[in-house]
């Protein structure tokens, strides 16, 4: 077995406000004390220049989008080029003229673009309706090189597909690594909320046990009201996580602004993929019937 590689992932943890400019000196403020603490990877939370705007549909908001490479790149390149960090950033992507994404970049040490990832699958429910203004990814799941590794980046409502996971570890992605944006749905009892909460960690974790890889989830924080006042906005749940890969809780932040870095072995998956070799046992000879819609 080669020597131990750790890798040290900074998790920033915000709640946001509609002043992106306040919003990003505040997560430039934080990359700096991560990096200051050891980090050499730093996630970033899903959107995190502003609000989470899919609470309404309003035309209005596609004025926020950027293109990539565009401005947010180059702020957020010159930072980690500076501090010598791997940057994985999340944005609202103006591709071209009505036709815009959710996506994640991944900045490498010089500030150049290591790769995107456009988020897969998009939600279509109260107060999340992404599906007016996200267009489907077209980019597949592939990982992306990068000098700390090997990242497979996935975006908040893929967490709940195996598949994603089970393609991007067999593409030989490193690490699994979520930025998101989920919380709590006003109306829902307190039981309730937990329960789901509990089952955003669970699944995500099995996605590590599955494929013996380390996960990493950075989610937001706060309370953000509902711009139409028809419900009473989100609170985003926080609870940002590394996974190691057979599932155990290497950190858990809480439900308020954090800075965590967050020591991860990456040779430890070749030790319990050797003990759990799933990979090897997967019957891909019976899988066809995965692309059906139904199975009767």
């Amino acid at each position: 077995m080669n020597e131990k590689r750790i890798l040290h992932v900074g998790l920033i943890q915000q709640a946001n406000t509609a002043d992106h400019a306040d919003n990003k000196t505040r997560l430039k403020a934080a990359i700096r004390k991560a990096v200051a603490e050891g980090a050499e990877l730093v996630v970033l939370q899903e959107l995190h220049n502003g609000l989470y705007f899919c609470q309404t549909e309003d035309v209005h908001v596609f004025d926020e989008a950027e293109p990539i490479p565009g401005p947010s790149t180059e702020e957020f390149g010159a930072l980690a080029k500076e501090l010598g960090i791997v940057l994985v950033l999340s944005l609202f992507e103006r591709r071209a003229p009505g036709l815009y994404h959710n996506t994640a970049v991944v900045l490498e040490k010089d500030g150049s673009i290591a790769g995107k990832y456009r988020k897969m699958h998009i939600p279509d429910d109260p107060a999340y309706y992404e599906k007016f203004y996200f267009t489907p990814g077209d980019l597949g799941f592939e990982p992306i090189e990068t000098s700390v590794g090997t990242l497979g980046i996935l975006v908040c409502w893929d967490q709940w597909y195996p598949e994603a996971a089970r393609l991007m570890a067999l593409s030989g992605a490193e690490l699994l690594i979520y930025p998101t944006a989920i919380g709590y749905e006003s109306s829902d009892e307190e039981q309730e909320q937990t329960r789901q909460s509990d089952a955003w960690q669970l699944v995500q974790r099995g996605h590590a046990v599955a494929n013996g890889l380390p996960v990493i989830t950075v989610n937001r924080v706060g309370h953000e009201p509902d711009p139409s006042g028809q419900t009473r906005g989100i609170r985003f749940w926080g609870r940002s996580f590394v996974a190691g890969p057979q599932g155990e809780l290497l950190c858990e932040l809480g439900q308020e602004e954090t800075i965590q870095v967050v020591p991860v072995n990456l040779t430890r998956s070749e030790s319990v993929r050797r003990w759990w070799p799933f990979l090897r046992d997967r019957r891909i000879d019976a899988f066809s019937d995965l692309t059906k819609r139904y199975r009767k």
